[in-house]
């Protein structure tokens, strides 16, 4: 009977199972259970399928949300320069769009907020959405008060500015709150956010990795037809790829994961391979040779590959494994630079290659799922993914990679 919940949550909200554990599901029912009265799970299952308001108790008590103020600070930073150097001077009227989604306790849009205010957008043309599907995480937002759970890192100069100390905790001040408007909504619904107007950047982030493909292409769908023809989308750092997979094309700004509407641009550009060997911002540093440590071969590698010189660029990589020895980074460059060039089995090879050194390597756990879905083998992709959610997992638990 898990099964059936499994198709209700995935009907209702695209959760993939395997991205969060079936032990994770298997704990928000039984507290469901026990609340409504249900002693079996055959009484539970039939219960939630004829109750909306069940199937939404159901996914609050699975939605546990993980955000802080400012979280992978570089989108912040490229979404401020963005506003005040390209959006504004070529918009004399009207309000800059932004669209948090999914918004969960309002972190992510009054980040939005703080920014701009902060960078001297003016104030009065600024204009967020925020959604989500959890009506509880849209009571806190509204409330706006926040414990230090959602201040992480050093730079806190931004809460003296904008918070006041509460007896609750610390309370957002009201002209920050005062630019972002919530809203209840489902991802997937046919009228999600009918009839307005399409947004000038979208922040939709760290959702993309809990959904099987399928149901990633859906939401790519979704934030395609919301986007403005000369706007920016944002997502996770584990979520790029699925992005340049549709064509998206990569802002070249580090550590800022932002990609700009295909449609506006009517030749797809090549993304930089210096920016594809950036890690995501949560793996810690990795004791292997680094561009950095090593910078001829492999940095000249990365130049070839950006001109165009693919056969250079892998002669380069060959060259570094031969004078110091098989590395990682070398043949997951290698990989990159190979599915640049359109050679897929040596790129699938080189990533095969990186993972046989560091079998919890998550880059090449992701672009070789990728790789492998894309040439048809979507249980082969599966695998390769569950196994790139654990990494993760372990990774921001402190636990290891």
């Amino acid at each position: 009977m898990m099964h059936a919940i499994e198709e209700l949550l995935k009907r209702a909200m695209g959760l993939d199972l395997a991205s969060i554990g079936a032990a994770a599901v298997e704990r928000a029912v039984h507290l469901r259970m026990a609340a409504s009265g249900r002693v079996t799970l055959d009484r539970y299952v039939e219960f939630v399928r004829g109750s909306e308001q069940e199937l939404q108790e159901l996914i609050e008590t699975i939605v546990v949300p993980e955000t802080w103020f400012l979280r992978d600070a570089q989108a912040f930073a490229l979404l401020s320069r963005w506003a005040l150097e390209s959006w504004l001077p070529k918009h004399a009227l009207g309000p800059l769009r932004l669209l948090s989604l999914p918004c969960s306790t309002g972190e992510e849009p009054y980040s939005m907020a703080m920014t701009l205010l902060t960078a001297g957008f003016p104030a009065e043309r600024l204009s967020i959405d925020a959604v989500d599907i959890s009506a509880r995480s849209l009571g806190l937002a509204r409330c706006a008060v926040y414990g230090k759970n959602s201040f992480r890192g050093r730079e806190l100069a931004f809460r003296e500015t904008y918070f006041e100390v509460s007896a609750r905790g610390w309370h957002l001040s009201r002209s920050v709150q005062s630019h972002v408007r919530f809203q209840q909504g489902n991802l997937f619904a046919d009228d999600l956010l009918a009839g307005a107007q399409r947004y000038d950047a979208i922040f939709c982030r760290n959702v993309l990795i809990y959904f099987d493909r399928e149901t990633q292409d859906r939401t790519v769908a979704v934030l395609r037809r919301l986007l403005a023809l000369d706007g920016l989308v944002f997502v996770g750092p584990s979520e790029t790829s699925l992005l340049i997979s549709h064509d998206f094309v990569a802002v070249k700004a580090p550590l800022a994961f932002a990609f700009q509407n295909p449609d506006a641009v009517p030749v797809p550009k090549r993304s930089s391979i210096r920016a594809a060997v950036l890690p995501p911002a949560w793996l810690p540093p990795r004791p292997q040779t680094t561009l950095s440590d090593q910078p001829n071969a492999l940095q000249r590698a990365v130049a070839l590959a950006d001109a165009g010189r693919f056969a250079e660029a892998a002669a380069s990589c060959a060259e570094h494994v031969a004078r110091y020895g098989p590395a990682v980074e070398a043949f997951r460059l290698s990989a990159m630079i190979f599915a640049e060039a359109g050679n897929l089995d040596s790129a699938a090879a080189s990533y095969r290659s990186a993972l046989y050194l560091d079998p919890n390597d998550y880059e090449s756990l992701i672009h070789l799922g990728l790789l492998v879905e894309k040439r048809g083998d979507a249980a082969g992709a599966k695998v390769l993914q569950r196994r790139a959610r654990r990494v993760e997992a372990r990774v921001k638990a402190g636990t290891g990679p």
